[in-house]
C-alpha cells in the first residue's frame, strides 16, 4: 500500500502558523514554508520530494489517521 500521495489537511487556529516541508532522501532539509492565517485552511500531501511535514502553533491536522489538536497535552 502506498501513502506517498495521501493527502491531509491544516487549519490555522491562530495567525502565525508556520508549515515547513522536509525533503526525502539522504540528508532532510527544508524546502518549502508557508505561513498560514486564523481560520486558513491548506491541503498538502507527501511526494517523491516531501518525507515530513513540521507545523508550528496553534493548528489541526485532519488526515486518513485521524484529527490531531497541535495545542492539546495528550
Amino acid at each position: 500500500m502506498n501513502h506517498m500521495h495521501d493527502f491531509f489537511i491544516i487549519k490555522a487556529k491562530e495567525n502565525g502558523v508556520n508549515v515547513i516541508g522536509l525533503t526525502r532522501g539522504k540528508d532532510t532539509r527544508f524546502h518549502h514554508s508557508e505561513k498560514l492565517d486564523k481560520g486558513e485552511v491548506m491541503l498538502a500531501q507527501f511526494t517523491e520530494h516531501t518525507s515530513a511535514v513540521k507545523i508550528r502553533g496553534k493548528a489541526v491536522i485532519m488526515s486518513r489517521f485521524g484529527t490531531l489538536h497541535t495545542d492539546v497535552d495528550e
